[in-house]
């Protein structure tokens, strides 16, 4: 790849903190320098940043990879080509396939299914997201039965089952276990007992669209638990899903504590709220719901203040069959790889809501602190970046989206925003 100069673009420097108009050097892809001005080296290729936005890849906490066993709703090439046309150099998958994963051969062989497809698809995708996996905390991700962690700690990223872990006796001894092992801890607040059959957070809009409501408390109190077990073993852990302006205020107060906890919220609980459920579209039915409007609110000050570290995609892909049903009959979950970024700059940046260092920060550089990581300023050598133009325009459908299923409510809109090149 030639040497190229890239002029005068806006740059977005997450860790530094900083967004500046400057020329960025390239050379086989690799930031050589950024300087206010670049005078151009011999032979080297130049091109307008105008209207380009370059900042640090992405990077997502949580999301489910339909294969191993769902191969008919998202393989891993397409799970890949998602991640890559959405930004995200980095996804750091979900342990609850088929099989789970939840020992070390089940790694290995995804890690050779990954491999492989990197050797066979280099002309066509000739960059590829660095995935890296969670490790399932019971067998199966059922919550009876702890897994081997010591076995499985050196092959994950860290510690998940992506549910609801509901035996507090249970999670009481994981702790203990994990400890020493020196890997981060995920955990998802909720208790299905207290959701029981609701489909909607429990407020006004819920009784409006007639939906059966799911009351604050099944996030709330599970929440409330876990703290209560931090105090007495205070092991790092990150909250997933963080859903309520409730949620909010425990996990602020938790902080203020000094309980080594960070935590995150997914990208359609700062987008939208109860008051999109009039369409009764399936696939907004997600667990946890869609929150109030003050719940949203809450989420993006929680954002803007670090109280809420983190932006989670949460990627959860199914097939026509499966989602076009009754609103309250069809699984939970989304696809948002694609879409993520796009909609998170227009509604939420654009909108003056959110500073571009602050959504870059809250899907890069801490997504990587919550696990423990550290981070690197652009043009570092392990740095990966991407070329964002907010004024791209272009329709969600199945020739433009890279994943395999379109279980989206942005299907067949048009969005402004799309990622035009990784490096």
């Amino acid at each position: 790849m030639a040497i190229e100069v890239l002029q005068q673009v806006r740059v977005i420097d997450a860790v530094a903190g900083t967004d500046r108009t400057a020329d960025v050097l390239l050379d086989d892809g690799m930031i050589q320098a950024i300087e206010s001005q670049i005078t151009p080296p011999e032979g080297s290729q130049t091109r307008s940043g105008q209207g380009l936005i370059l900042g640090p890849g992405l990077v997502d906490l949580y999301s489910r990879s339909g294969e191993p066993g769902h191969e008919e709703r998202e393989t891993l090439d397409s799970f890949m080509a998602a991640a890559i046309a959405g930004g995200f150099t980095q996804v750091n998958v979900l342990p609850n396939t088929t099989p789970a994963i939840d020992n070390p051969a089940t790694i290995s062989w995804i890690r050779e299914q990954v491999q492989a497809r990197l050797l066979s698809s280099l002309s066509a995708m000739p960059t590829l997201p660095r995935l890296q996996f969670w490790g399932a905390l019971t067998l199966e991700t059922a919550g009876q039965q702890m897994v081997e962690l010591g076995d499985l700690a050196p092959h994950v990223v860290g510690f998940a089952d992506g549910k609801a872990i509901t035996n507090l006796a249970m999670l009481r001894r994981m702790l203990e276990y994990l400890q020493p092992l020196q890997k981060p801890l995920m955990l998802w607040a909720y208790d299905p007992s207290l959701a029981g059959h609701g489909i909607a957070r429990e407020g006004v809009n819920a009784l409006k669209f007639g939906l059966p409501g799911i009351a604050v408390m099944a996030e709330s109190a599970p929440l409330a638990a876990i703290l209560e077990l931090l105090q007495e073993i205070p092991v790092p852990v990150h909250f997933m899903r963080i859903s309520t302006a409730r949620g909010v205020e425990l996990v602020q107060t938790a902080k203020a504590q000094g309980l080594p906890i960070t935590a995150s919220t997914t990208w359609l609980h700062l987008l939208l709220d109860t008051n999109d459920l009039g369409t009764y579209d399936p696939n907004l039915r997600l667990s946890p719901p869609l929150g109030n409007p003050s719940d949203r609110h809450a989420l993006i000050q929680a954002v803007k203040s670090g109280i809420i570290d983190a932006i989670a995609v949460d990627h959860q892909a199914y097939t026509y069959e499966e989602k076009t049903v009754a609103f309250g009959e069809a699984p939970t979950g989304a696809i948002g790889l694609e879409l993520a970024f796009p909609t998170l700059w227009h509604h939420l940046v654009e909108a003056g809501q959110l500073t571009a260092v602050e959504l870059w920060r809250a899907l890069s550089s801490q997504p990587l602190a919550c696990l423990g990581k550290p981070n690197s300023a652009l043009g570092t050598e392990t740095s990966r970046w991407i070329l964002f133009q907010p004024d791209y325009a272009w329709a969600v459908n199945g020739q433009t989206l890279k994943s395999r299923s379109l279980n989206t409510h942005y299907l067949n809109q048009t969005l402004q925003g799309r990622v035009v090149q990784v490096g």
